[in-house]
């Protein structure tokens, strides 16, 4: 059991950020990720059609046969967490929580911003588990749908982009936040400008980090983690493997072997 994969599901390719901190924190586990590129984006779609994707893609991931499956898409830990645990018979971990617990942590004025795709921000997933936590933090959501596309695109550094999170992020900035969660699988690519305009003192929540830091403990809890020193990594998609591996190196920072290609849709 110790030496099978953590399984990692996504609508799409920005999970791959929360892979790539897996990878990092437990060089020594193996993996299988699946991103449903062919029914990319999961943040514009409603709560029941993104439960029924991520319970498809989860159910392939058992059949990789993993120890653990890690919802590495916001919008899908916002809407199908509950399900996932009733129906997956192995640990379900999503981004959520994490994320949750590291902003009331480093929050030192109880004012935390979240930013996220529409379907994140409209779940208020966020703020209702940071205020079950902390019902004195203070919270502020604000999508940003464009940041996605400007990341696939390359333009993570561009004037353009500069622009776009000028106007998403103003009012953050003017509700004297002093805590950003970064509720986009997407948005790690963008620290440097986000920072930028926020300025010294902003404290920028990375779910991924704190996700996989949450998966390293709950293995070694369980006794499940890795005793091999064998490892493998591998990937699938529903659609357009190409474009995965070539967008997919700007978000794990090596070259993807493979992808390839599968259906998940229940029959």
């Amino acid at each position: 059991m110790n030496s099978k994969p953590i399984g990692v599901f996504d609508s799409g390719i920005g999970g791959l950020t929360v892979l790539k901190e897996i990878v990092r924190l437990m060089p020594a586990e193996n993996t299988v990720y699946l991103g449903d590129t062919a029914r990319v984006p999961y943040g514009t779609k409603s709560k029941e059609t993104v439960s029924r994707y991520a319970l498809e893609d989860a159910r392939f991931l058992l059949t990789r046969e993993v120890k653990l499956v890690v919802t590495a898409c916001n919008t899908a830990s916002a809407y199908a967490i509950p399900e996932l645990k009733r129906e997956i018979p192995v640990p379900v971990i999503g981004v959520i929580e994490p994320g949750a617990r590291a902003a009331i942590e480093a929050t030192r004025n109880n004012k935390i911003g979240i930013i996220g795709t529409e379907g994140t921000v409209k779940s208020r997933a966020y703020s209702k588990t940071i205020q079950a936590m902390r019902p004195a933090v203070e919270t502020f959501e604000k999508a940003c749908p464009l940041f996605v596309p400007l990341v696939e695109e390359g333009f993570s550094h561009d004037e353009v982009t500069d622009l776009v999170a000028s106007r998403y992020l103003k009012e953050l900035k003017a509700a004297g936040i002093d805590t950003l969660v970064l509720g986009c699988t997407h948005y790690p690519l963008l620290k440097e400008t986000i920072s930028g305009f926020m300025g010294e003192g902003i404290t920028l929540i990375d779910s991924a980090e704190s996700t996989a830091a949450e998966i390293r403990g709950l293995l070694a809890e369980m006794g499940l983690s890795n005793d091999t020193d064998r490892t493998s990594h591998s990937f699938y998609v529903t659609d357009s493997p190409e474009r995965f591996s070539r967008v997919g190196r700007l978000f794990f920072g090596e070259r993807l072997n493979g992808p390839e290609l599968v259906h998940v849709e229940a029959n």
